[in-house]
């Protein structure tokens, strides 16, 4: 674990508001690209996914209901503590820092819901892509799944409100040195809270000069969830495939 907690998404992600906040996340979405990716990778019956960053286990648990052996880490311990309650001998989560390798390698490795990009220093998120290499087997494939960040700087909402079980959050998004920032403020049982995200703003360019760093071979890349061509312009989605 990383230890210094002053980091924004140690304390984001671990309070229960980021869940309010993104509680109309599509689960059904979610659960046809889970099919999609798992089918286009041919990934074994059975086969083993380590699910990188997964937040309180969506993707995991389905991946798990679906006949995968799966592997959940992420840095919030209470994501974790909550994940933990749906174990079962073919599903196990545990805190971990993404930018370690875990130990064990994997038919697939997957990075889902832009969960990447969060560390300040270049290095950790370099040192997780070699991470996720180092958790391949010889027949795995890793897949990163990212936002656009030409479509989300060109579509950009530079303020908003949003009602969410009673609270009104207040997000103001900006670009701010490479980075694209989220600041979210609001009250909750009269208690003032300040949070914010900021999210390295890679390119499809940028990742590719990781991926070099990494000796990572890029093998595909998609623009969305249905696995459909990437338009730099308009997809919203960065979806790639590499080895």
């Amino acid at each position: 674990m990383i230890e210094n907690t002053t980091k924004w998404f140690t304390s984001w992600f671990d309070s229960p508001f980021y869940h309010t906040l993104y509680k109309d996340r599509d689960a059904a979405e979610a659960q046809v690209f889970m099919d999609t990716i798992t089918h286009y990778l041919n990934i074994p019956a059975g086969g083993s996914i380590l699910d990188l960053g997964c937040g309180k286990g969506r993707h995991a648990r389905y991946l798990n209901k679906i006949g995968y052996d799966v592997t959940g880490v992420d840095l919030s311990e209470n994501n974790i503590a909550f994940a933990k309650e749906f174990e079962n001998h073919r599903l196990r989560f545990k805190v971990h820092d993404m930018s370690n390798y875990l130990g064990k390698q994997f038919d697939a490795v997957f990075n889902l819901f832009t969960s990447f990009g969060y560390f300040e220093k270049y290095a950790d998120n370099l040192n997780t892509l070699k991470a996720i290499k180092a958790s391949l087997n010889e027949t795995g494939f890793g897949v990163i799944d990212f936002m656009n960040t030409d479509y989300v700087i060109a579509n950009l909402v530079a303020q908003e409100v949003k009602v969410v079980d009673g609270i009104e959050f207040y997000l103001k998004r900006y670009e701010d040195n490479g980075y694209i920032v989220k600041d979210i403020t609001f009250t909750a049982n009269d208690v003032d809270y300040s949070f914010h995200e900021r999210v390295r703003a890679f390119s499809l360019a940028d990742f590719e000069v990781l991926f070099e760093q990494a000796n990572i071979d890029l093998l595909d890349v998609f623009g969305d969830y249905k696995l459909n061509k990437y338009i730099a312009n308009s997809s919203e989605r960065l979806v790639m495939i590499f080895k």
